[in-house]
C-alpha cells in the first residue's frame, strides 16, 4: 500500500515541540491503523544535527539539500531561529523545492515566516503565533495574516498558530487522510482537549475532554465519537459497554452530567457546527453525516442548543473569518463558544508560549 512520507524541516533554534507534535501524532496514527501508514523524516541543512530552542540536540534523518524523492507533506517547524532560517537562501530555496515535490505544505507557529519567504503564502490567508502575527504582516504585505485561528487551510497550504497548535493541525491532516474516527482515537490516546479558552477564536474539531473515569462510560463515549452517523440509542450504547440501559444512564449522569441521549445529541451538534464552519457541505449533507437525519431535524436541534439556525451560524463564522479563497477550509470553534456558552479554561491557559 506504500506510505505517506512527511518531511519536517528543522534548523538551529527550532522549537522541539513544533517537531515532536507532528512526528509523535503521525506515529501514533500509524500505530492505530492509518492506511497507508505515515513515515516522518526530519530534514535539516546538510543533514546535520540541530540545536533546538531548549538546548537539546536533535539528529536528522536526511539533508534538506539532497532530498529528491516525492513527499506527501512538508511541514516547516517554527522556533526562535525562524528569522535566521527565513533569511537563509539555502533553507528558503530548498523548502520551495520540496514544496514542488509534495502534495501539501504546512508550517507550525513561526515557521510561517519561512513559508512566506518562499512566496508560497503570497495572496493566501495564513496564521502564526499571535505574538509574531504583526511582524509577519509587516514583513510580508502580500500575505493575509489572521492571528486568531488555531490553524488555517488555503488550498494545499496549511499554517498553524503557536507551538502545540501543531497538534491540532496534525490531527486535521490525519482526519483528512483517514476520516474523523481515527483522528478522534488519536486525540484520545494523546489525552488532548476539545475545549479551548473563550478568547481563542478557533479550536480543533477532533479532540475530546478528559475521558470519563468509568470504563463503561469511556467505552460508550468512544463509540459515539467513532460512529456519529450510526445507531447510538441508549440500548445500543449499553450493549456495547456491557451495562443495562438504566445503569448506563445513571453512570452517564454521574460522570458526564448528561443522559446518554443528550450526550449523543451534543456530540452530533458539535460535529455539525464544525462541518458547517469548515466545509461547503449542504445542511442536509451535514445532518446525514452527523447522524441527525434531515436538514429540518438539524435546524431545530441546532437552534434549540445554540440559539441560531445552521445557515446563520455558517454565515457568522465566515464573516468573522473574512474572504475565503477557493478550496480554503477554516478550523472553527464549536458554536457554543461563539454564542457565549461557558466552556471553562484549558489546562494550559490556551497553549503556546511566544516562540
Amino acid at each position: 500500500m506504500g506510505e505517506r512520507l512527511v518531511a519536517v524541516v528543522g534548523y538551529d533554534g527550532a522549537e522541539l515541540l513544533d517537531i515532536s507534535c507532528v512526528t509523535s501524532t503521525l506515529t501514533l496514527a500509524t500505530r492505530l491503523g492509518a492506511a497507508p501508514p505515515y513515515r516522518t523524516v526530519l530534514l535539516t541543512p546538510g543533514g546535520a544535527p540541530i540545536t533546538c530552542d531548549s538546548g537539546l540536540t536533535l539528529a536528522a534523518q536526511g539533508s534538506l539539500q539532497r532530498w529528491t524523492g516525492a513527499l506527501d507533506t512538508v511541514v516547516v517547524s517554527g522556533g526562535l531561529g525562524h528569522e535566521r532560517a527565513a533569511a537563509d537562501p539555502l533553507v528558503v530555496g530548498h523548502v520551495r523545492r520540496l514544496a514542488s515535490l509534495s502534495g501539501r505544505v504546512a508550517s507550525v507557529c513561526t515557521g510561517a515566516s519561512v513559508l512566506a519567504a518562499t512566496g508560497l503564502l503570497t495572496g493566501r490567508r495564513a496564521t502564526t503565533h499571535w505574538h509574531y502575527a504583526d511582524l509577519l504582516a509587516r514583513q510580508y504585505r502580500q500575505v493575509h495574516v489572521d492571528p486568531g485561528p488555531i490553524y488555517l487551510r488555503d488550498g494545499n497550504v496549511y499554517t498553524s498558530a503557536g507551538v502545540t497548535s501543531a497538534l491540532d493541525l496534525t490531527l486535521a491532516l490525519v482526519e483528512e487522510d483517514n476520516g474523523p474516527a481515527l483522528a478522534r482515537r488519536v486525540a484520545r490516546a494523546l489525552v488532548t482537549y476539545l475545549q479551548r479558552p473563550g478568547n481563542q477564536a478557533q479550536m480543533s474539531m477532533f479532540t475530546t475532554g478528559p475521558e470519563p473515569r468509568h470504563e463503561a462510560v469511556r467505552s460508550a463515549a468512544a463509540l459515539v465519537a467513532e460512529r456519529l452517523d450510526g445507531d447510538l440509542s441508549t440500548a445500543v450504547l449499553a450493549a456495547h459497554a456491557g451495562a443495562s440501559p438504566r445503569q448506563l444512564t445513571r453512570l452517564f449522569l454521574e460522570h458526564t452530567g448528561r443522559s446518554p441521549a443528550r450526550y449523543v445529541r451534543r456530540a452530533r451538534l458539535e460535529a455539525a457546527a464544525t462541518l458547517l464552519a469548515t466545509t461547503d457541505l449542504t445542511v442536509a449533507a451535514v445532518a446525514r453525516r452527523c447522524g441527525l437525519g434531515t436538514a429540518e431535524t438539524l435546524r431545530q436541534a441546532f437552534a434549540a442548543e445554540y440559539g441560531l439556525p445552521p445557515s446563520a451560524y455558517r454565515a457568522s463564522v465566515r464573516r468573522a473569518a473574512g474572504p475565503r479563497t477557493t478550496g480554503q477550509t477554516v478550523s472553527a470553534a464549536p458554536a457554543a463558544t461563539l454564542v457565549g456558552a461557558s466552556s471553562g479554561p484549558a489546562p494550559d491557559g490556551g497553549r503556546g508560549a511566544a516562540y
